[in-house]
């Protein structure tokens, strides 16, 4: 796929071979405001428009996406209060990833960030900076439009997301010296600091074995075999059992679960019952609370 064509022939004069930058993203951002009253809308809307073209004509990489491979991604922003220029509310991101050989797209992230506070002034310009820190929403903005990056190139490549992971550590460390909400080391299990950590600690980076394991070696070979691509789905798992064990709180495991749960009641539906409850049984330790769904899984279609 020439997603992973980051470099393209030498210059007529020289031998260096230059990156060719494409714009990454087919990004949808959506800001609902109605627990906000009495205030002009139009600020809502204008900041929704902002943050839509940040997104959709920021390039993030040097790496060549052709216009059919854009990332399908979604940011729908959910302000409770708006006072003084400070807007506070939620954050839902989601982003999707097409399946080989298949009109089926999977669900790469769907996330929550429940503490979203960041200044914006009508008609304030959004500035993309490598190295600098601009404002507290184009951080938001640049966390996870190379978080979506990162997981991404980790489903289809060993570890393929690492210059973003490095990307996403330098913004980390930005954000955090200039002290705004949400980036703390350690204060929040499930803040953007932490969403870092769960993917490059040394003790649960294995969840991105996962993303390899589970999307390259097993979703996108259920085209030419669904026995042997649930296999490798069923193997992928063992790293989320991995994570559990060594830290049961990591934001990794309920990002997992948020993300794959339906979809693995699906791709078990069929699946032989030793298969079906194998993969119960790794997972039951790790998600008590969604007991409905991991039943689904033991039983399969044909005992529903």
């Amino acid at each position: 796929m020439t997603r992973f064509l980051s470099l393209i022939s030498a210059l007529l004069l020289t031998a260096l071979v230059l990156p060719v930058a494409a714009q990454e993203l087919n990004c949808t951002v959506t800001l609902n405001s109605d627990q906000v009253e009495g205030t002009n809308k139009q600020v809502f809307e204008t900041l929704q428009q902002a943050m839509n073209d940040y997104m959709n004509t920021t390039v993030f990489s040097n790496a060549q996406f052709a216009a059919n491979e854009k990332i399908e991604c979604r940011l729908f922003f959910t302000i409770t209060e708006y006072t003084d220029d400070v807007m506070k509310g939620d954050l839902q991101i989601q982003s999707l990833r097409p399946v080989y050989n298949s009109s089926y797209t999977t669900t790469l992230i769907n996330f929550r960030d429940a503490k979203l506070e960041f200044t914006y002034r009508e008609n304030e310009p959004l500035v993309f900076s490598v190295n600098n820190f601009e404002s507290q929403l184009t951080a938001i903005l640049n966390f996870y439009a190379y978080l979506i990056l990162a997981v991404d190139f980790d489903s289809f490549s060993p570890r393929g997301g690492e210059p973003y992971f490095e990307r996403l550590a330098l913004i980390v460390q930005q954000a955090q010296s200039s002290g705004e909400t949400g980036w703390k080391a350690f204060e929040d299990t499930k803040n953007r600091s932490a969403v870092l950590s769960s993917y490059t600690d040394p003790a649960t980076q294995g969840i991105r074995d996962m993303l390899y394991k589970y999307h390259r070696q097993g979703l996108d070979n259920m085209a030419v075999s669904v026995d042997k691509g649930r296999a490798a789905v069923t193997e992928s798992l063992a790293e989320i059992e991995k994570v559990y064990k060594v830290s049961p709180m990591s934001v990794a495991l309920s990002m997992f679960k948020d993300a794959k749960l339906d979809e693995l009641v699906n791709i078990y539906s069929k699946a032989p019952q030793e298969e079906r409850e194998k993969v119960y049984r790794m997972l039951e330790p790790i998600y008590p609370a969604e007991q409905s769904r991991l039943e689904e899984i033991k039983k399969g279609a044909q005992q529903r």
